[in-house]
């Protein structure tokens, strides 16, 4: 199991949280009790929600112990709680089930997704975004490197790559028996970043995770140097010597009916 890294996180905690900020911007609803960040991360996300109903209940959920550090820090008066995230349901009605990045970790989650909506409120929403980009070089390249070096047999028995995403009409299809209303779209960012190193350092803090952590120390070492290489080939520096990552994300946002 990958091993999350909250200081990684926060690196690039402005690019990271304006997707969080854009789902929020979409949930139609003016006021509610009791609110649920699933997969709070270090608190960021959880943060924007306070902000947007300061007068509910906000629970922060996650299943790293590290991320749920970090949060408790920033945010000691909101509670966060440690859980499975796949398995967890509420134990009563809330307003508002909001998931920034978590989903696309969770197997079968579609299903989870169903069974979550289920528990809101008439009237309330479930929220979420998901990355998209297993397409993207930084992706691909990840599968490429590991496939064509000499730590091959380290992922033996390790589960690294992450489902792609069913199509949007999955989802409708899943949700829409609960729902008065579902809008779902994809916004592509692209996020101007110094060089093909930053590009490399924002994916530590997520989809490198899994492809790293089989790894040994010089392994691990060695693979960051070759894929940093072909990240360098497949994002050509700009006119300012940046570079832009593409990101494609889904959102997701379900009124219950």
């Amino acid at each position: 199991m990958a091993v999350w890294s909250a200081g990684q996180y926060v690196k690039f905690e402005d690019e990271r949280t304006r997707p969080a900020r854009d789902l929020l911007d979409h949930v139609p609803l003016a006021d509610a009790a009791r609110v649920v960040d699933i997969g709070c991360g270090p608190g960021n996300s959880t943060e924007l929600l306070v902000e947007r109903f300061p007068g509910a209940k906000v629970v922060g959920l996650d299943s790293s112990t590290e991320m749920l550090a970090a949060a408790r820090k920033r945010l000691p008066k909101i509670d966060f709680v440690e859980a499975d995230i796949a398995a967890w349901r509420p134990t009563e009605p809330v307003d508002l089930l909001y998931a920034n990045a978590v989903f696309q970790w969770v197997p079968e989650h579609e299903a989870v997704l169903a069974r979550l909506l289920e528990g809101v409120a008439p009237g309330g929403v479930l929220a979420v975004q998901m990355p998209d980009n297993l397409a993207e070089p930084t992706h691909l390249l990840m599968a490429e490197v590991a496939q064509s070096g000499p730590w091959v047999s380290a992922y033996e028995g390790h589960n690294v790559v992450r489902a792609t995403l069913p199509a949007p009409t999955r989802y409708y299809d899943l949700l829409e028996p609960f729902a008065s209303r579902i809008d779902i779209w994809h916004t592509i960012y692209n996020h101007p970043l110094t060089d093909a190193a930053a590009i490399v350092e924002w994916v530590k803090g997520t989809g490198l995770r899994p492809w790293l952590d089989p790894l040994s120390e010089a392994q691990q070492r060695d693979y960051l140097a070759e894929y940093t290489r072909r990240i360098a080939l497949a994002y050509p520096p700009l006119r300012d010597g940046k570079v832009l990552l593409r990101f494609p994300r889904l959102f997701i946002v379900a009124t219950r009916r």
